[in-house]
């Protein structure tokens, strides 16, 4: 991404500024490793268009509250390398008890383009969340880019800011997540506020076998800041 030069930052803290955020509901006590993929129709971030159809794999590594993310999407389009969407973004996140926190490294300079430009083509992000509980399942998260890319014409930092609320609930089998998500400030969402993504997103684990179910989900998305509309299908792995 559809987004401090790292020479100045310790190894320490450069490790953890190039890795990305996740959920963390594991056994704190356990470590593990958890490779993923997605299959979507298009990809929409935060009421913006991507690219089309693509697949996101990622490979996360957790335990004892801390969670490591590597997630990447390529699409299945026949363009050039110099016009081939491909996404690595990396995450360090900690979570306890109702609260995680993360920060994140996005890269979406496409396939072909230097990785290595850190101020310019990585857009650094601080996340922080909180879940009320079980019995009100509802999720509040606020995510603000802090570095890299993330410039206005001046060249001076935006901290772009999205601000999300989701809420998750079964029915009937059938787990829905209603979620809104909005920009405060100009930046890179929006030129003021916007309310930049309503989405709803239905999920159901389609049985194969008696071990094995498929997740199948769509997602209807309006984007009112940018006059735009998704209907989004995926299979997860």
């Amino acid at each position: 991404m559809e987004t401090i030069t790292i020479r100045q930052i310790s190894l320490p803290a450069a490790i953890l500024l190039i890795m990305s955020y996740s959920v963390f509901a594991q056994d704190k006590k356990k470590f593990t490793v958890t490779p993923g993929a997605d299959i979507v129709s298009s990809y929409v971030w935060r009421g913006m268009y991507q690219t089309g159809a693509s697949v996101q794999p990622s490979l996360s590594l957790s335990g004892a509250g801390l969670l490591l993310t590597a997630w990447g999407s390529t699409d299945f389009s026949n363009a050039s390398d110099e016009y081939k969407a491909k996404e690595f973004d990396l995450t360090c996140g900690y979570g306890i008890g109702r609260f995680n926190m993360a920060v994140t490294d996005y890269w979406w300079s496409g396939e072909g383009a230097r990785y290595g430009n850190y101020s310019n083509s990585h857009y650094f992000e601080g996340t922080l969340g909180f879940t009320l509980g079980e019995k009100f399942p509802l999720s509040l998260t606020w995510n603000t880019m802090f570095a890299g890319g993330d410039k206005n014409e001046d060249g001076d930092l935006q901290y772009s800011t999205f601000i999300e609320a989701k809420y998750s609930v079964n029915v009937n089998g059938i787990e829905l997540s209603p979620s809104i998500g909005i920009s405060p400030w100009t930046g890179l969402y929006s030129d003021g506020f916007g309310l930049n993504s309503i989405s709803l997103k239905a999920k159901k684990d389609i049985v194969i076998t008696d071990k094995y179910s498929l997740p199948l989900f769509a997602q209807v998305i309006a984007a009112p800041e940018h006059d735009n509309v998704f209907l989004i299908l995926g299979i997860s792995f």
